[in-house]
C-alpha cells in the first residue's frame, strides 16, 4: 500500500430555490457533483468526500415534512447505488453523506462509505445532533426535527487507499469520538458540514487540527459554500481542508467558490508523529471510567 493517498475534497453552493421540488433539487445537485468528481478524478484524487447531505440544500433551516421526501435508504436507495457505478467507473473511494431512511419515519443524517471497486463498505450515522436558533425569521440548526441520532460504534472502514472514519458536521465538537476514531485505527477523518459564519466559524480551524494532533491522524473538513434561498440563515464560508497529525493545512480551499481541493495524506507523518508523541502508549483509560457515567 502506498504511504501517499490523494485525497479530493469538494465544496459547492446549492444554487436552486428551497421552494422546489424535492426531486428538483436533489438531480440537479447531483449533476453538479458529478462534474466536480470528474474534476477531482482529473487531479488524481483516490478519495473523495462530498458536503454533508450534498444533493440539497441545508434545509434543517426550517422544520416542513417536505424534506423528509429527500430521504433514501442506504444502501438500496438509487443515490448510493449511482455513485457505487461512479466509484467503481474511476477506482476512487467516495464517502457520500445523504440523508438516509431507515424506516417509514426513522431519518438519519448519515454517510455512506464506498470502496474503489465499487463495493458498499458501510455506513456512519451522525451522532449528536444540534437544534438552536441561528438567525432571524425563525431559521436555526432544527436538526432533531429531521434526524434521529446514531447509537451504532465509530466504525473505521478499511478501503483500497487508507483506513477512513466519518465524523459528520457538529459531530466535531466533541473529542470522545475522536478518540474513539483513532482507536479502532483511522488513518484518515472525513467531516463533512454545513455550517456559517459567525459563532462556529472560530472553532473551523482550531478544533479539528486539535483533534487530528491528540488522535495522530488526519482530518479532512468540508463545508458547503454561499447563501441558500428562501432561508438565507447566513453564508456558508467554505474553506474545506485537509490537516495532518501535527495540526499543519495540507490543503485549504476558498470562502465563496465550487472548489475540489487536492491534498496528500502521507502515512510517514502518522508514524512520524505516533513515534514522536506517544499518545496511546500514554492513555490511562482506567481512570476514565466515570466519563460516560455523567449523564
Amino acid at each position: 500500500m502506498s504511504k501517499e493517498v490523494v485525497i479530493g475534497l469538494i465544496q459547492a453552493s446549492h444554487d436552486v430555490h428551497g421552494d422546489e421540488p424535492v426531486e428538483v433539487h436533489k438531480e440537479k445537485a447531483i449533476i453538479k457533483h458529478m462534474a466536480l468528481i470528474d474534476e477531482a478524478v482529473a487531479k488524481g484524487a483516490q478519495i473523495i468526500c462530498l458536503q454533508e447531505i450534498f444533493y440539497g440544500p441545508y434545509f434543517c433551516a426550517e422544520q416542513t415534512v417536505k424534506w423528509y421526501e429527500a430521504a433514501e435508504p442506504i444502501p438500496d436507495g438509487p443515490t448510493t447505488q449511482r455513485f457505487q457505478e461512479v466509484a467503481r467507473k474511476n477506482n476512487v473511494v467516495i464517502v457520500l453523506p445523504i440523508y438516509e431512511k431507515a424506516a417509514e419515519g426513522v431519518y438519519y443524517n448519515t454517510a455512506a462509505v464506498i470502496d474503489a471497486d465499487g463495493t458498499y463498505l458501510g455506513k456512519y450515522r451522525k451522532k449528536h445532533i444540534p437544534h438552536v436558533a441561528a438567525g432571524e425569521g425563525g431559521t436555526g440548526f432544527w436538526e432533531k426535527y429531521y434526524f434521529k441520532p446514531g447509537n451504532e460504534d465509530y466504525p473505521v472502514f478499511d478501503t483500497k487507499y487508507a483506513k477512513v472514519g466519518v465524523y459528520i458536521c457538529y459531530d466535531r465538537h466533541f473529542p470522545e469520538g475522536a478518540r474513539l476514531l483513532g482507536l479502532n485505527g483511522a488513518e484518515i477523518v472525513f467531516n463533512p458540514s454545513a455550517t456559517v459564519a459567525g459563532t462556529s466559524e472560530y472553532l473551523w480551524k482550531l478544533e479539528q487540527p486539535a483533534h487530528a494532533v491528540a488522535n495522530g491522524f488526519y482530518v479532512a473538513a468540508i463545508n458547503r459554500v454561499g447563501f441558500e434561498a428562501p432561508w438565507n440563515m447566513g453564508e456558508f464560508y467554505g474553506q474545506s481542508y485537509l490537516v495532518n497529525p501535527r495540526g499543519e493545512f495540507v490543503a485549504m480551499g476558498s470562502r465563496d467558490k465550487d472548489e475540489v481541493i487536492i491534498g496528500i495524506m502521507d502515512r510517514n507523518v502518522i508514524h512520524n508523529v505516533r513515534d514522536q508523541w506517544q499518545f496511546y502508549r500514554d492513555r490511562r483509560p482506567e481512570t476514565y471510567v466515570n466519563l460516560s457515567a455523567q449523564l
